[in-house]
């Protein structure tokens, strides 16, 4: 499973249907215009990839909206114009060294259409338009004046602004500001469960109309029934029943293949957590050989066992979108299923390795502290910090190995969703070194092939201490917690909101010492 980010700062695209699908269709034109130099196995180029296609979809939006309010980008002469111009590097647009905020005012010699010979200079900087205006000059033997709005480094702005001034279209130039950009104030991260109808940030990656090498690439057939599943989760929003996937023959096929193998290695290859609630889905939740599970059957039962829902997701989120949905006991979740050529192996994640790997560990109320505790700590985290997460998860939730009666038995859904890989982890083939977060989190990692490198904890309870005391070193402006009740983020930022809380944990706890004087009771009488 690879993994990305994007900008906490930047507020997300909402969540409009056809917005969404606008902004997906942009990612990919972007990504086959400039894939080469994004296919990478790290998650920073992944994170790096995904914040420039936010961007520029963001100002693509924006450049249509005006063009359709205004109805063209000259207008008259006695006319203000409005223009939002897009960078044509290929690299992010905006950096995050000691940026400043840019305004001036450049005045032209000739009329409008000389503007776009000005704008040539900015193609090759990593100097960002932010907002364009322009007026008619005043000036004699001048034609007009435009007033530009900018961010860059000092170091980029000054020879920008030297090259202007040497230009025969220019006649001045006046800086009217030039301040450091300040810093956001507030991180966004979703507050509410229903926020994660927000959190529509795709890799494309390894989708099957845009990666040569996916099994899917060319059966157009299996393309057109992932899209009908795909648009399934692009209408989905918080509280409505999942709908349900009629699976067909060749999916039910692909399903029992994988099924009846894994099988075979759970009672000695998997963690005792995940025998035992496997155990529960057979009788409980209707898995079995010749039948996929329904998400809506399958997020009922887990919110009986651990609070843990599903949500259908149709491709693999970004790093943080999918981690915040975590904190709110929420698991995106796929409904597809992969390529029935290749059932041994999928180069994304599809509803068997959900359902198979991942359903039966967040059916164990420890692990699902676990996993909503990893959630928590990323809101509001950094881009580096967001990474450092994205590959715990993966070492852990995803291919984490642990130790039980003294042998190393598999957690991970990466792992137990695979019987090939379940063989390798525990063969002598790969390096299983024990988990020490700091150590982890920088480790790289493959996600083409069988893991070289495991990391195994003794128990889940030194897993959840080593994660928590990891976590508490990560800078943030306030702690968070989950409010269950209301379904919301709280921020821990007001002290009244701080006794509030500190109130309920007494009222637990007194609860508890009466539960144990109790039961003392009853044991010496």
């Amino acid at each position: 499973m690879s993994t990305s980010v994007y900008n906490p700062v930047t507020k997300p695209i909402p969540s409009d249907t056809e917005a969404v699908k606008r902004r997906l269709a942009f990612q990919k034109s972007y990504s086959q215009e400039h894939g080469g130099s994004w296919r990478r196995r790290s998650l920073i180029e992944d994170a790096k990839f995904e914040t420039v296609t936010n961007i520029e979809f963001q100002k693509r939006e924006k450049h249509l909206s005006v063009k359709e309010k205004s109805g063209n980008t000259t207008g008259s002469i006695s006319e203000e114009e409005e223009v939002f111009i897009q960078n044509g590097d290929g690299t992010s647009p905006v950096e995050t060294g000691n940026l400043v905020n840019v305004t001036v005012i450049i005045t032209l010699k000739d009329g409008i259409s000389s503007l776009a010979k000005i704008l040539r200079v900015f193609e090759n900087t990593k100097v960002t338009i932010d907002h364009i205006e322009s007026r008619k000059s005043k000036k004699p033997g001048c034609e007009y004046e435009i007033l530009l709005q900018a961010i860059s480094t000092s170091e980029r702005w000054t020879p920008v602004t030297n090259l202007l001034r040497q230009s025969p279209q220019v006649n001045d130039i006046v800086i009217l500001n030039e301040q450091p950009r300040p810093a956001e104030k507030d991180d966004w991260y979703p507050r509410h469960i229903s926020d994660l109808d927000n959190c529509t940030h795709l890799v494309t990656k390894f989708e099957p109309d845009l990666d040569y090498d996916h099994p899917g690439f060319t059966d157009m057939k299996y393309r057109e029934r992932r899209k009908a599943i795909a648009d399934i989760a692009f209408e989905y929003r918080n509280g409505q029943p999942i709908p349900r996937v009629e699976y067909n023959e060749e999916e039910t096929r692909t399903w029992n293949h994988v099924y009846s193998r894994l099988q075979d290695f759970f009672p000695t290859h998997a963690c005792k957590e995940h025998r035992e609630n496997f155990e529960l889905l057979e009788k409980e939740c209707g898995y079995c050989l010749t039948r996929i599970p329904q998400l809506e059957d399958v997020s009922n039962y887990l919110k009986r066992r651990t609070g843990f829902q599903l949500r259908p997701v149709s491709g693999l989120l970004s790093a943080r979108d999918f981690l915040a949905s975590l904190a709110f006991r929420v698991f995106q979740c796929t409904q597809y299923v992969r390529h029935g050529s290749k059932p041994d192996h999928s180069p994304e994640p599809d509803c068997i390795h959900e359902l198979l790997g991942h359903v039966p560990m967040l059916a164990d109320p420890k692990f699902a502290q676990f996993s909503q505790e990893i959630g928590l700590a990323t809101l509001g985290a950094s881009d580096a910090d967001i990474e450092k997460f994205a590959t715990l998860y993966w070492f852990t939730v995803e291919f984490g190995l642990c130790k039980e009666n003294g042998e190393l038995r598999a957690y991970g859904a990466g792992t137990l969703s695979s019987y090939g890989e379940l063989q390798h982890a525990l063969s002598d083939a790969p390096d299983q070194r024990p988990f020490d977060p700091a150590k982890t989190s920088v480790q790289e990692y493959t996600d083409d092939d069988l893991q070289p490198i495991y990391f195994y904890v003794e128990s889940f309870d030194d897993m959840m201490l080593k994660m928590r005391q990891y976590a508490a070193n990560i800078p943030r402006r306030s702690e968070v917690r989950y409010d269950p009740y209301t379904q919301t983020i709280q921020q821990l930022d007001k002290r009244e909101t701080v006794d509030a809380i500190a109130l309920a944990v007494r009222n637990d706890i007194d609860c508890l010492q009466k539960a144990t004087k109790g039961m003392e009771t009853i044991q010496v009488s």
